[in-house]
């Protein structure tokens, strides 16, 4: 009686274990999981141990399927911190009025309006200044070259922006929005179909998929999110060295997508938006050499009351074709579109971690994969900031 209560025992249990397994494979799909997509049951440890839990269709084999492609649970980039105080020059920046700015040898002379030895402009003209006193009741501001009375500069608004450096090459492309207001969409292409996320100007995004619809690729950028390409500065990292480059570093800049990449050893390190030469000023392609390295330099060009500017204290610049260098850029905050007369625009901040990056001879690669932009060498003078 024993044995056969044992054996009874036994074969209940058994088909008690069979029925839990039946059960557990057919309510397995629907299960939540904390923190996963809406709609997705099975996570990754689930699919690959218990596949009959979680099938490649339906939602079990999506959610397999977004984890393998990085978007399910999505890991962040292998960034490293960057110094806040890359972005500090000891002095402000003032934009010179529509006229020319007289400057005075002195404040009591700035005060009466009285004995200007010098004008600059009119033009695109912005001055540095570290220091200023109230003198009379006006404010008096002192740049390099004189003083100028306060009711002909405004202050300038410098560009806090900073790229990202990276203890590892990231394993997908990634790159920042170009414009304020932009939005996913649940499909790529037509029609418009909003998911209602929408991002600030510059905020990072991965791409973890591309499909080509008419005219342009679109990323997906997060499960069913997609955006247009033209909406993304993207950086594809490439390990390999352009063709000429000897020694271990070099700097990239695509100016299809408005991007700098700085390697080291095969690695990338250093990542940026950028705002290189807009149409008619282009940023030459080519390969090219650091020839001069400065911590600061004034620019200048045009003709006075045409096309006239210049710019004061330009910060942490890297003279690589000519007058075309890599440089800081106080006057503008649209890094990641064409901006400049030629140079290779980059927030204060960024152009100072690439000054302490580069030395003189380092290699800096400049390419358009979209094929716009001019190579004819005749279409080049020596351009400008």
């Amino acid at each position: 009686m024993k044995l056969k209560f044992l054996i009874v025992i036994g074969v209940s249990a058994l088909a008690l274990a069979s029925a839990g397994r039946a059960w557990a494979e057919e309510a397995a799909p629907a299960l939540a999981v904390a923190g996963a997509p809406a709609g997705y049951g099975c996570p990754p440890r689930l699919q690959l141990r218990r596949p009959a839990a979680c099938p490649s269709v339906g939602v079990g084999g999506e959610l397999n399927d977004l984890a393998s492609r990085g978007l399910y649970l999505a890991a962040p980039l292998p960034t490293v911190g960057i110094d806040p105080n890359l972005s500090y020059v000891p002095w402000d920046y003032l934009r010179v009025g529509d006229g020319a700015a007289a400057l005075y040898p002195s404040p009591e002379e700035a005060v009466a309006a009285a004995g200007s030895s010098l004008a600059v402009g009119p033009g695109f003209v912005f001055l540095s200044s570290a220091s200023s006193v109230d003198a009379g009741g006006v404010q008096v501001y002192a740049t390099p070259r004189g003083y100028v009375r306060g009711d002909n500069v405004s202050n300038a608004s410098v560009s806090l922006f900073q790229g990202m450096a990276f203890s590892r090459t990231p394993s997908r492309p990634f790159g920042w929005i170009v414009q304020g207001g932009t939005c996913t969409e649940r499909t790529p292409g037509e029609p418009t179909d909003y998911t209602g996320h929408c991002f600030m100007s510059h905020e990072v995004v991965q791409i973890y998929g591309v499909q080509h619809v008419g005219d342009w690729d679109w990323f997906l950028i997060g499960p069913g999110e997609w955006l247009e390409q033209r909406m993304i500065g993207k950086v594809e990292p490439n390990q390999a060295p352009p063709d000429g480059v000897t020694g271990d570093r070099w700097i990239s800049v695509n100016l299809y997508e408005q991007t700098l990449a700085a390697y080291e050893g095969g690695r990338l390190v250093f990542a940026t938006a950028t705002s290189t030469g807009r149409n008619g000023a282009w940023t030459q392609p080519g390969l090219f050499q650091v020839w001069a390295k400065l911590e600061r330099d004034d620019m200048t060009g045009g003709i006075p009351g045409e096309n006239f500017y210049y710019l004061e204290n330009v910060p942490w610049v890297l003279y690589f074709d000519r007058a075309r260098a890599l440089h800081g850029t106080y006057w503008h905050n649209r890094f990641g579109a064409p901006t400049s007369r030629g140079c290779v625009n980059l927030s204060v901040a960024d152009a100072h971690w690439v000054y302490q990056f580069a030395s003189e001879g380092t290699w800096v690669y400049v390419y358009d994969p979209s094929g716009n932009t001019p190579t004819d060498p005749a279409l080049y003078g020596d351009g400008g900031a």
